[in-house]
């Protein structure tokens, strides 16, 4: 059985390196990387790192505006899905890769497979429309909690839904062991639990200018170490507006790192500020306090723990929570026990025989 598996941003490498170890030696994947994330401390780092093999197919689109970004991978992935003539697809998160695929798939009466399907922030932003649409046009959906479960049920979606769990979770527990070995820290001149780690990408923060200046002013207020890797679309908006050169001398900007550098920010610093869901989870299954620069989360079940802050994009609201914000509480198992990327294979596998079945019927 083939499956085209489609990846194009840091967060679905991850997810794909898990799968793609359980997929190999059952099952035929062609793996198709859009471009979405393109230079090396984006992309190629990744592959180099999570032992994710070259993928079959780079379709190079780049950057760009959502329709132009969108409409591309959607010509370019039907061009390798007619090609190719996989069973189904395989699909990853909330980007535009993701539903790029899941529109290519649908147009060709080819079954999607959703991996992290039924999250929901309910806001228009892009990723909650690519998650909306990627849902509803799948034919297989994979849970990663039992919130996402019930906000499918509630769309009225049940048929081919399956709790799982999360498979970041999985690659969290396969490379952290490797994380530390790199004396990434000592590099940076920085100790364990003395920094505070910064991540900010999201669009509705990047593109506008005031927004952007007020969370960044917020930092040199903390009066802490803040480490910052900072996404290229940041960056570029921070120089064109020249506030690149006027964050605090406390913010030590970094650029994009990997994943097992990441992994080792994260679990090493005393507190996370983030836009990004990925690192939302990524810091409640470490046990790190998390404050979002956004106005809602996906991810609820961590803020419901009591380890996961709202402070949206008010400097006063962020810099409160960055002084005083303690988690409460225990950390519920609400992301799987490392094991998801096994139960997908399963189900893809049951799938696939059904298909084999139904067409030699």
């Amino acid at each position: 059985m083939k499956i085209v598996s489609v990846v194009g941003a840091r967060p679905q490498f991850i997810k794909a390196s898990m799968l793609s170890k359980k997929l190999s030696g059952k099952f035929n994947e062609v793996l198709v990387h859009t471009g979405q994330h393109y230079d090396y401390g984006m992309s190629q780092v990744f592959f180099d790192e999570l032992e994710l093999r070259e993928p079959d197919y780079n379709l190079g689109v780049g950057s760009g505006s959502h329709g132009w970004q969108t409409g591309n991978m959607l010509i370019k992935i039907e061009e390798v899905l007619l090609k190719e003539e996989p069973d189904f697809l395989l699909i990853y998160g909330d980007t535009n890769s993701t539903i790029a695929g899941a529109l290519a798939a649908a147009k060709l009466k080819i079954p999607a497979a959703h991996v992290e399907a039924g999250l929901r922030s309910f806001t228009q932003i892009p990723e909650e429309i690519n998650r909306v649409v990627s849902d509803h046009l799948s034919t297989l959906l994979f849970c990663p909690t039992r919130t996402a479960l019930l906000n499918l049920k509630k769309e009225g979606i049940s048929n081919g839904v399956h709790w799982v769990g999360d498979v970041m979770f999985d690659s969290l527990v396969y490379f952290s062991a490797k994380a530390g070995e790199r004396g990434f820290l000592e590099k940076l001149s920085l100790k364990p639990k003395e920094y505070i780690l910064i991540t900010l990408h999201r669009e509705e923060n990047t593109d506008n200018s005031e927004r952007l200046q007020e969370i960044v002013s917020s930092l040199v207020e903390i009066e802490e170490t803040i480490v910052f890797p900072m996404h290229p679309r940041t960056l570029k908006v921070l120089t064109r507006m020249g506030w690149k050169d006027k964050i605090g001398r406390n913010v030590k900007i970094i650029e994009p790192v990997g994943y097992l550098d990441m992994i080792l920010l994260e679990k090493e610093a005393k507190m996370i500020l983030t836009d990004s869901g990925g690192v939302q989870k990524e810091a409640y299954m470490l046990g790190i306090p998390c404050v979002t620069l956004r106005e809602e989360t996906e991810w609820v079940e961590t803020v419901e723990a009591g380890w996961n802050m709202i402070a949206g994009r008010r400097g006063e609201k962020i810099i409160q929570a960055a002084k005083n914000f303690k988690p409460a509480g225990e950390r519920p198992d609400i992301f799987g026990k490392g094991n998801a990327a096994e139960k997908i294979a399963e189900v893809l596998w049951d799938y696939s025989t059904l298909i084999k079945g139904n067409k030699g019927s």
